[in-house]
């Protein structure tokens, strides 16, 4: 079960109950009370009202526990069982009254059924105003728990939508760096093996440290891509050309963790790897206004090349100016969706000369300052640019 949240006052339902009480029927007796002063009535009346009020409160007790019992019932049992028990706990209430208006007014020439009948009337109405009254308070809480158990439901469907979004990053980065490793180490070439596994490892522990479902700033981001990158430069050498222009404004700002990877390693995969002269991916984030954008675009053969080549089986039309070339593309729009819902642009676009360019807008939201930031582990100093025949050989595997 998950928790429940009520409204502040009906967070205590016991307290809220008794409060209710008291403050219901010590206003009917007021009211009672002020309309027998203004009547004139004599002393002893006031002793009546609060011996009827006492009496009304200890019904309304009883009827609290036999309408618990009949609340989540069949509607047909409740209702009828309810104006069973009503009707019985009125005609009690009015007999006691009827008998102690003939204690408190001896003088007076009325007999039992008619005082019965005089105050039959007023108890059914205190009565029956304090069952629907009940019966709409103890409604309006069950709704409000299970909308707010519905929220919570809602709330988890869409951490656990987040957290598959952010397994499911493309793993052929992983194969090939594995595979490159592997080679390198056939090879005996023990230094830039033990290299990229550290980087490799740099990379899985700066990544694991995050939350699926959370979220990093800018430059934490750039951060991890940087790791990234070293990896993939290993492989690829001077043919990955990278540049990174990141607004300071924007450096703060909190955006889903492992959001740019996937664009990265795309650009890797259709604009790097294919071309022998290789690519240059660039990154850009900036603020404007109340927004937060940022730009993933590289100097590739573009997407019509790609497709023609890859034969991307999930390539799938977006809009007019956008097309998804792989899981990578699908994987951010939905976890933007999630995340941002319609307060979010994605757009791809293909310039007709050649390249590739995605531009994500998101509402800008700036970090708080007292919030623990993920773990860094900082860059291996290992160099990376020293050519390397067998990377260069297994280097267009992606």
């Amino acid at each position: 079960m998950l928790p429940f949240r009520p409204t502040p006052f009906f967070k205590d339902k016991n307290r809220a109950f008794w409060n209710l009480q008291f403050i219901g029927w010590g206003g009917a007796a007021l009211l009672r009370a002020m309309q027998g002063i203004a009547n004139a009535q004599a002393g002893n009346f006031l002793i009546m009202v609060l011996i009827a009020t006492l009496t009304g409160f200890s019904i309304s007790l009883i009827l609290s526990v036999v309408y618990r019992a009949l609340f989540n019932r069949q509607p047909l049992v409740t209702w009828g069982l309810t104006a069973i028990v009503l009707a019985i706990a009125v005609t009690v209430y009015a007999l006691i009254d009827g008998w102690l208006a003939g204690v408190v007014y001896a003088d007076r020439e009325a007999t039992l059924a008619q005082r019965f009948l005089i105050y039959f009337y007023l108890d059914l109405t205190l009565l029956g105003a304090w069952s629907a009254l009940y019966y709409a308070i103890n409604f309006f809480l069950q709704v409000e728990e299970q909308a707010d158990r519905l929220e919570r439901l809602e709330a988890q469907t869409t951490i656990a939508q987040l957290a598959m979004l952010r397994y499911q990053l493309n793993p052929h980065f992983l194969f090939n760096t594995l595979n490159s490793i592997s080679t390198l180490v056939l090879l005996k070439q023990t230094e830039p093996a033990n290299a990229m596994l550290t980087r490799l490892s740099s990379f899985l522990r700066h990544t694991l440290v995050a939350q699926p479902g959370g979220q990093v700033t800018v430059a934490q981001e750039v951060e991890t891509l940087k790791l990234y990158l070293d990896i993939e430069r290993m492989r690829f050498e001077e043919r990955l050309r990278t540049v990174f222009k990141i607004d300071p404004a924007a450096a703060d700002a909190c955006i889903p963790s492992l959001l740019l990877q996937p664009l990265v390693e795309n650009a890797i995969k259709y604009g790097v790897s294919p071309q022998e002269e290789g690519a240059r991916i660039s990154l850009s984030a900036q603020k404007i206004g109340s927004r937060l954008r940022m730009t993933v675009s590289d100097t590739g053969p573009g997407v019509q090349a790609q497709m023609l080549e890859q034969r991307t089986p999930d390539a799938q039309l977006l809009g007019d100016r956008s097309v998804s070339t792989g899981v990578g593309l699908a994987n951010i729009r939905d976890r933007l969706q999630q995340a941002y819902g319609e307060e979010h642009r994605f757009e791809i676009q293909t310039p007709a000369d050649g390249g590739f360019t995605v531009i994500i807008e998101i509402p800008f939201e700036k970090a708080e300052s007292d919030e623990p930031e993920v773990a860094r582990t900082p860059t291996p100093t290992t160099p990376a640019s020293s050519p390397n025949p067998a990377l260069r050989a297994i280097g267009t595997n992606a």
